[in-house]
């Protein structure tokens, strides 16, 4: 069997996603026009999400999602860019993806067979 998995990369981005309040607004944050009012500065999708806004609906206080945000980024979920005064997030789709493809492959992965010694 052979299983290509990055384990170090993956474990971090797993541990991002651990949190339920990081995975909730990972999945806002794909589709940000389906859970965010449209933003003064900056288009939802090609600039990002206003991380007031992320924290007005998450209802955790700014520091926490801040703090949130930079768990995320750190493990290349999201990337940040500051427009302004503010933080503007969106989602690194193709980390995903790879995550996704590399467990998919995995999961039709057949076991190998172990073969049985003879004494």
């Amino acid at each position: 069997m052979n299983i290509n998995i990055d384990v170090k990369s993956n474990s971090d981005l797993m541990s991002a996603l651990s949190s339920p309040a990081r995975l909730q607004i990972l999945v806002w944050l794909l589709d940000p026009r389906r859970h965010f009012p449209e933003q003064r500065d900056g288009d939802l999708v090609d600039d990002g999400v206003c991380v007031g806004f992320i924290t007005d609906k998450i209802g955790l206080t700014q520091p926490t999602v801040s703090s949130h945000m930079k768990k995320l980024s750190e493990a290349g979920l999201v990337t940040g860019r500051r427009i302004g005064n503010w933080m503007f997030y969106k989602p690194v789709r193709e980390r995903l993806g790879v995550l996704g493809d590399e467990l998919a492959s995995a999961a039709r992965t057949e076991p190998s067979v172990r073969s049985r010694e003879t004494s």
